[in-house]
């Protein structure tokens, strides 16, 4: 009706005015195609809360561009290739310039025939340098091969514990090199045990990112967040080495005795069969040096502990040094992971952490914590990439609605960033889908 209106309208002024008044077919074509025709899918009478409650809630990274370098399909009925005849070319030269037809195409041809001669002179050229140097490559492999025989393979275990938010996390990631354990800003980000494998010529190192621990003021562990830590005071013992991590600048600005005491008591309590570490951690967070040799003044002399080591976790100061001390404990035994392969179990750990980093970045308060995160789906493709889909769980329907955001948007942000992150983990395609649904 309103297409209607619009062309009485167009049609009186041109009848009132014609000489004055254009008629622009192309201004009207659009506005009519903008307008809501009867088949439309927008005209139908499913309402926008419905389709709200069952798509929103569902992140599918297929549906975003958030790949670089995928290849996207074209419809070459769509596009419009523009074409140019040679002909043309050599008609314009004939007529301008003179030249002729004949010479033109000669000199053309002697030109590809040059161009195909350089190429293979050049490809020969690589191909005899690449077999020159093949029996250096080879005798190279098979030194490194030697190296990591099972009777010469090194190995060392080691467990980084500390009080919740010290920088376990970022330590265990810088040393391994790769993202294995959720980082955040919030406490008690860790709740399971997460494995990082290091391996360097002859040596493996294994970490083992536990949970935070803290006591009571009395001493003692906290009761309430017994089930969360329960492994991890468990396994203090199981370790070659334990590295015992709290953060530095958290203790100059706001000192906690709690923090303190579970340093004493890790020393106190100490394993002859166990080497104990102490690392100073977040150093790059205090400007003055006189107050971080303030804290090292404080606690290099505790008792039960090897070495003392002032360390940066996230930007990396420190660290040579302690791999080289760790590298230096490692004994004779076989390695206990795969170097050139990360198993499928690792690989869903490390899914697992990435989306439960970006949950806490998010999400706020309580409701990262008390969601059940399910990792329901995994599969390999024939193409190499990996589909992934995890459920978040939620207790109320009001807890849903934040997770999921308006119309998707928070949900998404979270979904697109954790792609973007596997992929560059596993160095593949990664298809990750998140469904937030309510406990039944």
């Amino acid at each position: 009706m309103k297409a209607l209106r619009v062309l009485r309208t167009l049609n009186s002024s041109l009848s009132s005015n014609p000489s004055k008044t254009h008629f622009n077919s192309t201004i009207f074509l659009r506005f009519y195609s903008a307008q809501p025709q009867e088949d439309h899918p927008t005209s139908t009478g499913i309402s926008s809360s419905e389709e709200e409650d069952t798509s929103s809630s569902v992140f599918d990274s297929s549906q975003y561009d958030v790949g670089v370098g995928l290849n996207n399909d074209v419809n070459s009925e769509s596009s419009v290739s523009s074409t140019w005849d040679e002909k043309y070319r050599e008609r314009v030269k004939t007529k301008v310039f003179g030249e002729d037809p004949s010479e033109i195409k000669s000199s053309r041809i002697l030109i590809k025939e040059e161009e195909k001669r350089r190429r293979a002179a050049l490809l020969a050229r690589t191909l005899l340098e690449a077999a020159l140097d093949r029996p250096d490559e080879e005798g190279d492999e098979d030194k490194e091969d030697e190296l990591v025989k099972e009777e010469d393979q090194m190995s060392l275990s080691v467990g980084i514990i500390g009080a919740p938010n010290a920088g376990k996390s970022s330590l265990t990631n810088y040393m391994v090199g790769t993202k294995v354990s959720a980082v955040s800003r919030k406490t008690n980000t860790t709740t399971h045990e997460v494995l990082g494998v290091m391996t360097k010529g002859k040596t493996q190192i294994c970490f083992f990112d536990t949970p935070g621990l803290m006591l009571k003021k009395s001493g003692f562990p906290y009761k309430d967040i017994k089930a969360r830590i329960e492994s991890a005071w468990r396994s203090i013992d199981l370790y070659d080495v334990l590295i015992v991590i709290f953060d530095a600048h958290r203790h100059l600005i706001k000192p906690d005795s709690r923090v303190v005491r579970l340093i004493e008591r890790m020393g106190s309590e100490a394993n002859p069969n166990q080497k104990r570490l102490l690392c100073i951690n977040k150093v790059d967070l205090i400007e003055k040096k006189k107050d971080l040799l303030k804290v090292v003044e404080e606690f290099k002399d505790l008792p039960g502990y090897e070495r003392c080591f002032t360390v940066s976790g996230l930007k990396g100061a420190g660290v040579k040094d302690l791999t080289k001390y760790l590298m230096e404990q490692s004994v004779k035994r076989p390695w206990d992971e795969d170097p050139f392969v990360m198993s499928e179990e690792v690989m869903k750990n490390i899914s697992m952490e990435v989306v439960r980093e970006k949950l806490l970045h998010y999400i706020h308060q309580e409701i990262p914590y008390g969601i059940d995160h399910r990792l329901m789906d995994w599969k390999e493709l024939r193409d190499g990439s990996l589909r992934i889909e995890h459920h978040l769980i939620t207790h109320k329907i009001s807890q849903r609605k934040i997770l999921v955001g308006k119309n998707g948007s928070k949900i998404g942000r979270i979904g697109i960033e954790a792609n973007e992150e596997l992929r560059t983990i596993f160095k593949r395609n990664v298809h990750l889908m998140l469904m937030v649904r309510v406990k039944s």
